[in-house]
């Protein structure tokens, strides 16, 4: 990713030497906390370290706004940035991901507000990209144990912000709060939004599915 290009040669912070290798101490992989607070004193490997670990959930998280792969990248590519030369806000034991999330989101926000792309969704489901560690939730199985072409279909005739909602909350397993962090939201709103679009995914389902059923006995 470029962004870890442009970190490589940030000279505002001063450098620290990492005691570990590859974001590591003694063979066991740092958490975000600490790789945070070693990002925080200068130690720029420990940054890169979690831009490796969340370039691609950031990507998809701004693609579920923008709607368009090299948009998506560039938002994505200028929060990690932004997320770096915030980090001295970035409030000490705090969680990375929500936070992280909600500058990516902000950036794919303006982007998609400006250039009012329309197109349709192309999200890779949960299991088919790299998560770190993370297991779908066990309603997203259910969900994602859909024929795909069937369940995009779907999600893709519905309205924008219902589209917005099962992706971040099926395709990507955003937890609630995530959600909220990203769409810029209380979460009581993202609880009636994942409602209201469950609701109208059953129903374009349901018809589908009638829909196939008429044309068999009709021989189609």
């Amino acid at each position: 990713m470029a962004v870890l290009h442009s970190l490589s040669r940030e000279p505002d912070r001063p450098h620290r030497c990492n005691s570990g290798k590859n974001g590591s101490v003694r063979g066991r992989p740092l958490d975000d906390v600490q790789l945070v607070e070693r990002a925080q004193q200068g130690d720029v490997s420990a940054y890169e370290e979690l831009v490796r670990r969340y370039q691609d959930l950031a990507f998809w998280t701004a693609y579920a706004m923008t709607r368009d792969s090299e948009a998506a990248n560039d938002a994505a590519q200028t929060g990690f940035i932004k997320a770096y030369h915030a980090l001295n806000r970035f409030r000490a034991g705090a969680p990375f991901r929500p936070w992280l999330l909600k500058i990516v989101a902000n950036e794919a926000r303006n982007q998609a507000r400006s250039a009012r792309r329309r197109a349709r969704y192309e999200l890779q489901l949960a299991g088919n990209h790299t998560r770190d560690a993370v297991a779908p939730s066990s309603e997203s199985e259910a969900v994602l144990a859909l024929d795909r072409d069937v369940l995009l279909n779907a999600v893709n005739g519905l309205p924008e912000q219902d589209q917005q909602a099962l992706a971040y909350r099926y395709f990507l397993d955003l937890s609630e709060a995530e959600m909220a962090a990203a769409l810029g939201c209380a979460r009581g709103t993202v609880k009636s939004r994942l409602a209201r679009a469950r609701a109208r995914l059953r129903e374009s389902l349901a018809s589908e599915h009638s829909d196939g059923v008429d044309q068999e006995a009709n021989g189609g």
